[in-house]
């Protein structure tokens, strides 16, 4: 029997709260089997409620989501790294270890404002937009 290998992506982002935690889930539920992805974030908060909510309308759970920091992952080698937001950029312009590094900014749906509905929008405005963006990239 052979072992299935498979290539591993990194989301990073400020929080690691919102994006990097949708784009790891979307990834690891759509193409996992081909792709592992991780997240981590330079300055970690807790994750944002909204993207579990964003995430569980797709049937995807996360029950032990948890914000990383960046150095969790130091070391570690990945065939893709992507950063998701301006900061994540200018915290981590390089990643040893990887053969590829790119930058995809996404609005940031944690500062939206209005109602609950409005503010689920927003997150189910860019779990989207990671879908349609980086799934034709690691589908190459």
């Amino acid at each position: 029997m052979s072992q299935i290998i498979h290539k591993q992506v990194l989301f990073l982002c400020t929080h690691n709260a919102s994006r990097s935690i949708m784009a790891e889930a979307l990834v690891n539920h759509y193409l996992g089997d081909q792709w592992q992805a991780f997240s981590a974030g330079s300055a970690p908060t807790q994750v944002n409620l909204y993207s579990i909510r964003a995430l569980r309308e797709l049937g995807i759970e996360i029950p032990e989501a948890k914000s990383k920091p960046i150095d969790y992952f130091s070391g570690q080698k990945f065939d893709r790294v992507f950063t998701l937001c301006d900061d994540a950029r200018e915290a981590c312009p390089l990643w040893l270890g990887s053969s590829h590094v790119e930058h995809i900014g996404f609005p940031d749906p944690s500062v939206a404002e209005g109602n609950d509905l409005d503010k689920l929008r927003a997150f189910r405005d860019v779990r989207d937009q990671i879908k349609a963006t980086i799934f034709p990239l690691l589908e190459m």
